[in-house]
């Protein structure tokens, strides 16, 4: 061999080995919630690959076509509770990349391909979701419970706005939203999750992010007003405006490799459109247009319940840009349960009684909701109810639908086999 051809030889197969080399993935990292966990692998180029899960030992692989590793994937793992080790492994094909995900805990998995979006390159990301324990629901009481988030505003080193006889906004919502969780709680088909339970600051970002995290179908914000006089007082709702709306579903779409995390509408975005951000657009504006819709029709709802014993500020529902409402896939509301910075009514905010009164009506307003609007996959989508009437016993109820006594009375959490005229009761499906 010529010693042009010895020099030129190591340069050609240098050059074909680049060639082969269409991709390249550059930096990983990973994001945990209460709910899943998230690997997000940056490449320079769209990837093509392909995914499979192995047992014994339990593990994911991820096959990419024609790309190289220049990130390092030595601390992905310690970052979350599902995973053992993040590492590379022999592929199958020549110049394809194998990621191997060892599991510490089941999950289930899923894939999809993201498209340069602002500063973000091309990515290919990963959510792990773990596998729920086997429920032991009786198969007669299928479905899930509606979940409603309450926040209490403020908290911590925020007191809120400030009476004129020093009493804290935060002090007096607190108990009101303690009050509405335990009436919601006792509603057959409903729970309720506090966004805060104590004295404690939480950020406004951070709100709806804990509302998303307990999978909560309303975030529902309670406040008290204040203004710089004390004549005005009563009570209002207000939802979040449309230009505020629009501004976040913009910020939303911004941030594609978070609009998976969105309730209800995440996977349909993932699954369907494929990085296409037109089509990613018009998925979330649908779903912000109808949780608009159903924010404004609950605020007059629980408008309707408030005017019955305390006075209004406001008698219909008012828009606003809140940034604690600000997520599209929630349904959300801000109640101001009176003006503290009125005496009268601080004096009423500060009573048991009266805290009681607005949090049945908010409970009265928000079941008889999503009674009437059940979420598909929800235990009230999958049950009846029945008016009682006179002359009727629980007994005849259950044989008129065919259950038994002992499942009428747990899906309606009674004690007795007492009934009254009127009484709502839900009739679970066999």
């Amino acid at each position: 061999m010529s010693l042009f051809c010895r020099w030129l030889l190591p340069v050609v197969l240098l050059l074909s080995s680049a060639a082969s080399w269409a991709n390249t993935l550059t930096a990983t990292r990973i994001h945990e919630s209460p709910t899943n966990t998230r690997l997000v692998f940056e490449l320079s180029a769209k990837p093509t690959y392909a995914t499979s899960r192995l047992s014994n030992p339990d593990r994911i692989v991820i096959d990419i076509k024609d790309t190289r590793l220049t990130a390092k994937l030595d601390n992905l793992a310690k970052q979350s509770k599902l995973l053992k080790r993040v590492r590379t492994s022999k592929p199958a094909g020549q110049g394809q990349l194998r990621l191997v995900l060892d599991m510490a805990a089941s999950a289930s998995y899923k894939a999809f391909a993201l498209g340069p979006s602002g500063k973000s390159p091309h990515r290919l990301v990963v959510d792990l979701k773990p596998t729920k324990a086997t429920s032991t629901a009786k198969p007669n009481s299928p479905g899930r419970k509606v979940v409603i988030a309450i926040d209490a505003g403020h908290g911590g080193k925020d007191p809120g706005s400030i009476g004129p006889s020093g009493t804290y906004e935060k002090n007096v919502v607190l108990p009101i939203a303690k009050k509405l969780k335990a009436k919601i709680d006792a509603t057959p088909g409903f729970e309720a999750v506090l966004v805060r339970s104590g004295d404690y600051f939480v950020s406004l970002d951070n709100r709806s992010e804990r509302a998303r995290a307990a999978n909560a179908d309303l975030l529902l914000s309670v406040h008290a007003d204040a203004f710089s006089n004390p004549q005005p007082r009563g009570a209002s709702v207000w939802i979040l405006s449309l230009r505020r709306a629009n501004s976040e579903m913009g910020r939303w779409l911004e941030q594609d490799d978070k609009l998976s995390e969105l309730r209800g509408i995440g996977e349909v975005i993932s699954q369907s459109s494929q990085g296409d951000q037109d089509l990613s657009r018009t998925i979330v504006d649908l779903a912000r247009q109808n949780n608009m819709a159903e924010s404004h029709t609950l605020a007059g709802d629980i408008l309707g319940e408030f005017k019955t014993f305390t006075k209004l500020h406001k008698r219909e529902p008012q828009s606003a840009s809140l940034a604690v409402l600000k997520s599209p896939d929630l349904v959300s509301m801000l109640v101001e349960v009176g003006f503290i910075s009125n005496p009268q009514e601080e004096r009423l905010l500060r009573s048991s009684a009266h805290q009681d009164k607005l949090a049945t009506a908010m409970q009265k307003a928000v079941t008889r909701y999503f009674k009437s609007n059940p979420p598909r996959d929800s235990w009230l989508a999958q049950t009846q109810t029945h008016k009682v009437k006179s002359g009727e016993s629980l007994s005849v109820i259950a044989q008129r639908y065919g259950v038994s006594l002992a499942d009428l009375k747990q899906a309606n959490k009674l004690r007795s086999n007492t009934l009254h005229i009127g009484q709502q009761l839900v009739i679970p499906r066999v």
